[in-house]
């Protein structure tokens, strides 16, 4: 629901009020989340993070710049390029995740979730690519932001599943990097003029209302990527694009043509199949860590005479 809501957010900031700076519009929303957890910490709401011996800085800073690169980028690659474009960046991203986690940490995936990730991309891509208008600097702005987006997602939920990370301590410490590194990245890519911009009562009303969704978004997402894994939060997102398009078609009787209804369809097959595969794991798992503990009683030694027991000798429990 929030997802959607910055999408109607964003586009009427950078349509409607005219707002054509992504980068410093990132910075606006990580400059408001870093004042709302400030008042968290302040009101003792904030989490308290883990001993700092358990997570090096490293770990929080990589998190931060990638942070500032992948969402600047993202707002940038949508400014600069088609909706199809941008729709194929996405895409990229989830074989992008599961080749860096290979790379990273080892981790492979069952070629039955391999299937299932291949009808999800495809589905999406014929439901929602319909242009590929070509544009070279969006495009290696779309190209330069799979990266960083991969290994975004992939940080923050291997630090929250392993490093016992909440979400809001995580972003409290990860979002003053960011803000940083974001006001770095402005003066390269935003165009000059921000400053002369009719800062009103209503388009300032507008950023700020985009900025407060551009929070809730970082936190949900966050969560979601501390209950689940980096590749099912690109799924997720993938399914709210599936949603959206048809949602407007049965609600708000909206046509985007039958091929495009039918690659959402395949699309939320292979999700279906995809979750499905994900609850089984899990429940094995929980099955495997849930088996009682064997108790093997040694039997009692006997003595030299036959049939008699040496009671000088105590029972002895081996635990398997």
């Amino acid at each position: 629901m929030v997802a959607v809501g910055i999408i109607m957010a964003n586009k009427l900031v950078m349509g409607k009020v005219g707002f054509k700076y992504p980068i410093f519009l990132t910075f606006v929303h990580y400059i408001t989340a870093w004042i709302l957890l400030a008042i968290f910490k302040a009101l003792s709401v904030l989490p308290v993070s883990p001993p700092s011996k358990t997570t090096p800085f490293s770990s929080l800073f990589a998190l931060g710049v990638v942070m500032a690169f992948a969402s600047g980028l993202a707002n940038t690659s949508l400014k600069y390029n088609s909706i199809g474009f941008y729709q194929m960046a996405k895409i990229a991203v989830t074989p992008t995740i599961v080749l860096a986690e290979f790379v990273l940490f080892g981790k492979t995936i069952s070629f039955k979730k391999v299937l299932a990730l291949a009808v999800v991309s495809v589905g999406v891509a014929v439901a929602t690519v319909t242009d590929l208008e070509f544009n070279l600097f969006g495009a290696l702005v779309a190209i330069a932001w799979i990266i960083p987006s991969a290994i975004n997602k992939i940080l923050w939920s291997s630090l929250q599943q392993q490093g016992n990370w909440t979400a809001l301590a995580l972003m409290w410490k990860t979002t003053p990097v960011t803000v940083f590194f974001l006001g770095a990245l402005m003066p390269w890519i935003d165009p000059p003029g921000v400053l002369s911009f009719k800062w009103d009562v209503n388009n300032s009303t507008a950023i700020l209302i985009s900025a407060l969704l551009g929070f809730l978004l970082q936190w949900s997402g966050a969560l979601a990527l501390g209950a689940t894994s980096a590749t099912t939060h690109v799924v997720l997102g993938q399914f709210k694009t599936c949603v959206i398009l048809l949602g407007g078609y049965m609600i708000f009787n909206s046509d985007p043509g039958i091929v495009s209804i039918g690659g959402a369809v395949v699309a939320l097959t292979g999700m279906s199949v995809y979750t499905t595969l994900n609850l089984q794991e899990s429940k094995k798992d929980n099955n495997t860590k849930q088996l009682p503990k064997q108790v093997v009683t040694s039997p009692q030694p006997k003595s030299a005479s036959e049939g008699s027991t040496d009671l000088n000798v105590n029972n002895t429990n081996i635990v398997v």
